[in-house]
């Protein structure tokens, strides 16, 4: 693996040159309830993002730091881009490593509000600079997080400040964890939750959804490396069939 944010130009020239694929975290700058960092979307993604560039010897990108967080807009401290700027933004890095000869772009997504407009910078990026890109998205995370967590999600599929995260967060970095300060809210969603756009401060008072008093680094770590296996699957098949298609099979 070659950790594109602490090496020189001429160690990436020399990496480009193996028919690398690159790997992007791409994150997001937003709250998660009083006991977990405002960047906890983008350190899960990092360390996801780290797993599949160490098992493929792929180039790590440094990740992009925020996303399309307009629902948690309401809470002090999130910062949100627009869906346009999250697509142009993919466009950009993707041009850049196209050009200096990466066979591939791999982006573990952090965070649901960027699914949207990284999957159409994907398709741009395939069709019209075809560069191979694919969207990783925690593949398999609520049968994963069945495994091992207690408490229940607040929503089928939707996990938030909560017992899931907050493992993650005590295996990455614990340091940023304050399990002394978290609470547990189930709050009630609005009937049209899906289908428009909300903003969570009017109905979640914490930012907390679910339970993460049962949070702990052993589940997350497992948590973790079942996602990336999973990951694993999707990726090395992508890479195969990128390959091939590069060959004119």
């Amino acid at each position: 693996m070659i950790d594109a944010s602490v090496s020189t130009w001429e160690e990436l020239r020399e990496a480009w040159k193996g028919g690398r694929a690159a790997v992007l975290a791409f994150g997001a700058q937003e709250e998660h309830g009083p006991h977990c960092p405002l960047a906890t979307d983008t350190v899960m993604a990092a360390g996801l993002a780290l797993r599949l560039a160490e098992a493929l010897d792929a180039v790590l990108l440094p990740p992009v730091p925020y996303g399309e967080t307009w629902s948690t807009s309401g809470y002090p401290g999130t910062i949100s881009l627009s869906p346009d700027t999250v697509r142009r933004i993919l466009l950009d890095i993707g041009e850049s490593v196209r050009e200096q000869g990466a066979t591939a772009l791999v982006v573990v997504n952090g965070h649901f509000g960027n699914r949207a407009p990284l999957e159409l910078a994907c398709r741009e990026l395939v069709s019209a600079r075809g560069l191979p890109a694919l969207v990783v998205d925690y593949p398999g995370l609520e049968e994963v997080a069945r495994e091992v967590c207690t408490s229940r999600p607040a929503a089928p599929g939707f996990y938030h400040a909560d017992e899931v995260e907050t493992s993650i967060m005590l295996a990455l970095a614990p340091a940023q964890v304050h399990m002394d300060r978290a609470v547990a809210e189930y709050p009630v969603f609005p009937p049209t939750f899906g289908a428009e756009p909300l903003r969570l401060h009017t109905f979640c008072a914490s930012g907390v959804f679910g339970d993460p008093r049962a949070a702990d680094a052993g589940k997350g770590r497992h948590m973790l490396e079942a996602l990336a296996e999973r990951s694993l699957v999707l990726v090395r098949e992508f890479l195969r069939a990128a390959a091939g298609q590069g060959k004119g099979e």
